[in-house]
């Protein structure tokens, strides 16, 4: 990263990468590639206990962050994750927990229910996922119905990709009742929630699909507003974007940083690879594409945490980017390291693989141009009117 990290995020940093290295090393994340969850629960809990799960949780629910901003903070160890191709639910379980803090601070009734979950979220007993993304359908675009019936909440509709679907004991769903959008905690043991394991190229990430049948649950489980949901539903993307970009620039220093290694240890016809002419062209292309990723990375996470109204545009673009030079950037790793590269037993695969799933997550690079297409239109639409009147 190239965020000016004050001493107390620079030791949080080290920390964290420090506990990686240790607790996930290659060798471990090659034997979790066969475990059903992709990662150990010992190592989740001592995960949570270094804050991994609290930085975006108030501190009267028991949260707390490092520097006054959780949202920095927790880019921090999004990028270490990628970086060591870490494995655990960072992202969606930090986005239930902000959630759930959040609404329990402006709620008008009864949370009890969701300050229990949060607490097992905070000390890592129990992990919980967003359902979000619905497949053929563009960001935000939510057709998953939540109904009012009879004092309660019906759910019918398909969430796909879910992260942790088999692993978590809740789904914060997201879908719409009438012309509004409303958020509900669903426990996973609900009758007429089915949740289906998916495939994921990534070795520790796991995904299903999460379909929701007549699923009934009490107007309690409402997280925020009925129909309302809106702007906190819209925040809680930026939140997940803003997190995968910071994964990615640390998947993609880590595939960057082994390639220049290897270009220096390894010799054809007597000289070092990175003397050759041709292949000077590729890392200096290389190394731009990691600086930039960096940069827009960094500003879309300082901007969210500030409430920058540049912020949506920022991590659209940041998702666009990254999602298209990342990818790029590792497969040239992986060429440049000939024959061996394209090996399982490599390991800058792990890092193509973790930079690939991050980039289908949350829209895809071209679903991004489009949305940055859309908010510059809502912009110029505000700005004619102001110029109107």
């Amino acid at each position: 990263m190239l965020l000016q990290l004050s001493s107390d995020q620079e030791f949080f940093r080290e920390t964290t990468a420090k506990f990686l290295a240790d607790q996930a090393p290659v060798d471990a994340l090659r034997r979790l590639r066969d475990e059903p969850a992709g990662y150990d629960a010992d190592y989740w809990r001592r995960g949570a206990e270094l804050g991994w799960t609290s930085l975006l949780v108030s501190d009267e629910h028991g949260g707390g962050n490092i520097s006054g901003s959780g949202i920095v903070d927790l880019s921090i160890v999004a990028y270490e994750f990628g970086n060591h191709a870490a494995p655990g639910p960072l992202i969606a379980t930090n986005i239930v927990a902000a959630a759930l803090s959040s609404s329990a601070r402006e709620a008008r009734h009864e949370t009890g229910g969701h300050l229990d979950v949060l607490a097992g979220l905070l000390d890592g007993s129990t992990v919980a996922t967003w359902c979000l993304d619905e497949p053929r359908r563009r960001p935000l675009d939510i057709e998953l119905e939540i109904v009012a019936d009879r004092g309660g909440l019906v759910l019918n509709g398909l969430k796909r990709p879910v992260e942790a679907a088999a692993q978590a004991s809740h789904f914060l769903v997201t879908g719409r009742t009438g012309e509004g959008l409303t958020q509900v905690l669903v426990p996973a043991d609900t009758t007429g929630v089915t949740v289906t394991p998916m495939r994921s190229v990534d070795q520790t990430r796991r995904f299903g699909a999460v379909s929701f049948a007549d699923v009934r649950v009490p107007s309690e489980a409402v997280v925020g507003e009925l129909g309302a949901a809106g702007p906190n539903i819209e925040r809680q993307f930026h939140l997940a974007l803003a997190l995968l970009n910071a994964e990615s620039v640390g998947a993609m220093q880590a595939g960057f940083d082994m390639t220049v290694q290897w270009g220096f240890d390894r010799y054809s016809f007597g000289r070092p690879l990175v003397t050759y002419q041709a292949l000077k062209h590729r890392f200096a292309d290389m190394k731009s594409w990691l600086e930039a990723g960096h940069a827009i990375a960094d500003d879309g996470a300082e901007a969210l945490a500030a409430a920058d109204p540049r912020a949506a545009m920022l991590l659209s673009a940041g998702k666009a980017f990254i999602g298209d030079y990342g990818g790029e950037l590792l497969q040239d790793c992986v060429q440049l390291h000939g024959g061996l590269g394209v090996t399982y037993e490599h390991d800058v695969h792990l890092y193509l693989r973790r930079q690939t799933v991050n980039r289908a997550l949350c829209g895809t690079p071209s679903e991004h141009r489009l949305r940055l297409a859309d908010l510059q239109q809502h912009k110029d639409a505000e700005t004619a009117g102001v110029g109107d009147e």
